[in-house]
């Protein structure tokens, strides 16, 4: 027996500004935190820097041609701050129009356009007035989100505020392998509350101008296993990363508050900085960053094995050589946190591949956390080496199995009743891989960085057949 997606699902796939546009300085655009923190020495994998990318600020109409071609549905793009208020000032009407445009095509294309307006692209020189551990943010990004509106309204159904904003703090504030490169505790505190309040007065402020808009946030999100279910300390170390990925974002959107597990396990790390960030959290914010959404995006790579106890070969299969060590716990803890070998495939990040994990994933986040609010499973691919064949095609067989698995693992909460409504490849194209440059490709479609030249890779063939398998496109 065939099994089917249900009537309206969609099939897409995804991008974000910084990584593909290029033109980084053209047509009023200003510098990003990510232009600036490519430049500092060391911080990105052969000083690599988004200014050309994959330049689609100039091929955006050839690349939407390409995902006709695909036979999308729908595509996910970010909005960059820096193009629409540079510098966190005045409206450039000649970066909304880029945007207009490709929405425009986008729609002739019967493609449907699924806009984020924050894809970790803040301007530099709002970071240097303090980012997002200053609280005035949160009324600086709801006025970019009105001025986007202001022009795309019309045409755009679909708004996700935030992507990943565990990226945008603790990665980036605290860990400091992500711009803006900050390491303190403190910062990554108040970066994630002040994201997740600018989530809900972006939300509040977008539903008062249209009722009728479909509104979310995109949370990454894994699924964090003991090594051993009767050993506490493994017990314990599944429940910190669980808390710290999982709940500190998804308990304040959808029980309004925060984990108070995981507020007692930073407190023990740096009391100080609790203090500071609990100063921060005023009356009425929880009520706003649980204002009710229309969907919840589930990014999804990998999930964790892990344990309490130190691992042969230091147990973080997460960290790299050099600064790409993007530790998947990257503050302090009390007691330690380990990772467990298990023998799954690994991709060229060398994270797991685990489609199974998915399906657990959506089933526990519906059920513990959405409950009516549908899901969309925003992000999930894979970077692998590729090599071109003699004849230009590039034959990623693991990746194409990877497609095929997630799909498959998709469907399978859907057959158990969690209301997931699309599926989004990441990514449509490869492109500027944030810290490791451009060294990573993710692409079901190759570029050449050269020439820009656009190659459909076996796995971008293979999602247009089950494209086709499903709607008929």
């Amino acid at each position: 027996m065939t099994r089917t997606f249900p009537d309206g699902f969609l099939f897409g796939a995804a991008t974000a500004a910084y990584q593909i546009e290029g033109a980084a300085f053209e047509d009023g655009r200003t510098a990003s935190i990510w232009d600036a923190f490519a430049r500092v020495p060391g911080a990105v994998v052969g000083a690599d820097n988004g200014d050309v990318a994959c330049d689609h600020y100039h091929r955006y109409a050839d690349d939407v041609a390409l995902m006709k071609r695909l036979g999308l549905q729908t595509y996910r793009f970010s909005t960059s701050w820096s193009r629409v208020r540079p510098d966190g000032g005045p409206v450039n009407a000649k970066g909304l129009d880029f945007y207009s445009r490709l929405v425009d095509e986008l729609l002739e294309a019967d493609i449907v356009p699924w806009l984020t307006l924050h894809h970790w692209d803040m301007p530099q020189a709002l970071e240097e007035l303090g980012g997002w551990t200053d609280r005035d943010i949160a009324e600086r990004f709801t006025d970019y989100a009105l001025s986007v509106h202001d022009v795309l309204g019309d045409r755009v159904q679909h708004w996700t505020t935030m992507n990943e904003p565990w990226c945008s703090s603790f990665l980036s504030y605290t860990a400091g392998v992500h711009a803006p490169g900050r390491t303190s505790i403190r910062d990554g505190l108040l970066a994630s509350h002040h994201l997740l309040l600018s989530h809900g007065r972006a939300v509040q402020a977008l539903r008062e101008r249209d009722a009728s808009l479909d509104l979310g946030i995109t949370l990454n999100l894994t699924v964090a296993d003991p090594a051993d279910v009767d050993d506490p300390l493994d017990v314990d170390a599944a429940r910190r990363i669980d808390g710290q990925f999982n709940a500190w974002f998804l308990s304040p959107i959808f029980h309004a508050e925060y984990p108070a597990d995981i507020v007692r396990d930073f407190r023990e790390v740096d009391p100080a900085a609790v203090a500071e960030w609990q100063a921060a959290v005023q009356p009425g914010d929880l009520d706003i960053i649980s204002a009710p959404l229309d969907a919840l995006g589930v990014n999804y790579y990998h999930g964790e094995l892990l344990s309490g106890h130190p691992q042969p070969g230091g147990g973080d299969p997460h960290q790299t050589e050099g600064q790409q060590r993007e530790t998947r716990s990257p503050f302090p803890s009390k007691e330690g946190i380990y990772w467990v070998e298990r023998g799954l495939p690994r991709t060229g990040m060398d994270w797991e591949v685990q489609p199974e994990g998915l399906t657990r994933l959506l089933v526990r986040v519906a059920n513990d956390y959405a409950g009516d609010v549908p899901l969309y499973v925003t992000e999930n691919g894979a970077a692998y080496d590729d090599q071109v064949g003699p004849d230009g095609e590039v034959a990623d067989v693991e990746r194409t199995e990877f497609l095929r698995a997630h799909v498959a693992a998709t469907l399978d909460a859907i057959e158990q009743g969690v209301d997931v409504r699309g599926y989004f490849y990441w990514s449509l194209l490869d492109n500027y891989e944030w810290a490791w440059g451009y060294q990573k490709r993710f692409g079901i479609v190759r570029v050449d960085y050269e020439t820009q030249q656009r190659t459909i890779k076996q796995s971008g063939a293979e999602y247009a057949r089950i494209i086709a398998a499903h709607t008929g496109r």
